[in-house]
């Protein structure tokens, strides 16, 4: 039998989309020749799941010897990505770039070790800040085809609502950073989304152009579900990585609740489980589907927040489906002075403990049955508690996902 190299791997777990030499990439992934970076848009002051598959990949590369790069868009953040938005991104400051950078390299060194020089972070702004426009023109400018450039998808996408001449910039400024990080740091290789394809191929070619060498690109499958949604977004919008922006019983409830259609290809794309114990539950259905649900809410939880996270929010989990034990579960607090005459209604309960974003919507969920209280539906929305029946804390549930324990203060 032949022993599966990184490359063979990444093949089985269905996370490669476009490459541009498979033999070559092949042989210096597997061989731990790869210097590769990926880009990070700093436009948050958090990751969060759409960046799951890259911040693994890279994890899983520099496993097998490989050296990653994570470049954050200091520079082009001042610019906005066109890919995939119809409308322009607002620019940035720079204090805010370097806040959500700071942000980024703590949450990155929960999958990336950047001791001894393994690994690397490094920012645009660093060389596109500098540069000059006469000199771009000449020495960069000279080799992109507009009439090649305005076949690109997201370019396209942007021709029927209008494109900024700013934002056509930004092929040009992504493929420089390709060319600026092989010549600092040798970098040979450079891994995105395959929305990014484009982009990535102006580097290559550029890099060819210039110093007549051979860079390689390669692209990440989107992580779709069953339906061809993007995954990690929820009602509420995105699900972070930050345990204060999504905690980490959201996070692993999240995972938790994925559907039966999609639960074993976010197993095998997004785990370190090994393939032969990931192939073993390719046959598995009903309840058994419930226990990978729960596989990969733990392997995920466990991967962004570590173990202790993760078996607090499976036992939370299951607590909640058995007696309603709800120590772990994300706690809301209410005072004396939300109870009026000695009560508060259950819309108000919904409202303070951040269930829902307003009354009305709180009133909306209990007409529509999606509330309960400790295990029991509220479909009356005037339903009132007196301190006494809330007593140690209630169990408040809303939809299928999100949990509160409410108690008073």
């Amino acid at each position: 039998m032949t022993i599966m190299g990184i490359y063979e791997e990444l093949v089985a777990r269905g996370l490669i989309a476009q490459v541009t030499n498979e033999e070559e990439i092949r042989e210096m992934v597997n061989n731990g020749k790869a210097v590769f970076y990926i880009g990070f848009d700093p436009t948050a002051d958090s990751l969060h799941v759409g960046h799951f598959m890259a911040l693994c990949l890279m994890k899983r590369l520099q496993m097998a010897g490989n050296k990653p790069i994570a470049l954050i868009g200091g520079g082009t953040a001042m610019i906005g990505d066109p890919s995939g938005r119809t409308d322009m991104r607002s620019m940035m400051t720079v204090e805010t770039i370097q806040h959500n950078c700071d942000c980024f390299k703590k949450q990155m060194e929960r999958f990336i070790d950047f001791s001894d020089g393994k690994a690397m972070m490094v920012n645009n702004a660093d060389w596109l800040m500098d540069l000059n426009y006469i000199d771009v023109l000449r020495e960069v400018g000279a080799h992109f085809s507009v009439n090649r450039m305005l076949t690109a998808e997201c370019y396209k996408q942007r021709m029927e609502k209008g494109l900024s001449f700013l934002e056509f910039n930004y092929m040009i400024m992504q493929s420089y950073d390709f060319y600026a990080l092989y010549q600092k740091y040798g970098c040979n290789m450079q891994f995105g989304g395959d929305d990014q394809w484009s982009n990535m191929l102006g580097g290559t070619e550029l890099i060819r152009r210039k110093l007549h060498k051979d860079a390689h690109a390669m692209t990440i499958t989107l992580l779709l579900n069953s339906e061809g949604k993007k995954m990690g977004k929820t009602q509420k919008g995105a699900v972070w990585l930050d345990p204060n922006k999504t905690s980490p019983f959201e996070f692993y409830q999240y995972w938790r609740n994925v559907a039966d259609a999609d639960v074993l290809k976010c197993i095998r794309m997004l785990t370190f489980l090994p393939l032969e114990e990931i192939d073993a539950m390719k046959d598995w259905e009903g309840s058994q589907l419930n226990k990978a649900k729960e596989i990969l809410a733990y392997e995920l939880t466990k991967l962004v927040h570590g173990e202790e996270e993760a078996e607090k929010a499976q036992a939370a989990a299951k607590a909640l489906f058995s007696t309603g034990d709800a120590a772990n579960m994300p706690t809301a607090e209410i005072t004396a002075d939300d109870f009026r005459d000695g009560t508060i209604d259950i819309i108000s309960i919904l409202h303070k403990s951040g269930l829902v974003p307003s009354r009305s919507e709180g009133r909306r969920a209990v007409e529509q049955g999606g509330v309960s209280v400790d295990g029991e539906k509220v479909t009356d929305f005037t339903k009132v508690y007196t301190a006494e029946e809330i007593g140690e804390g209630i169990v408040v549930k809303r939809g299928k996902k999100n949990f509160r324990k409410v108690v008073v203060k």
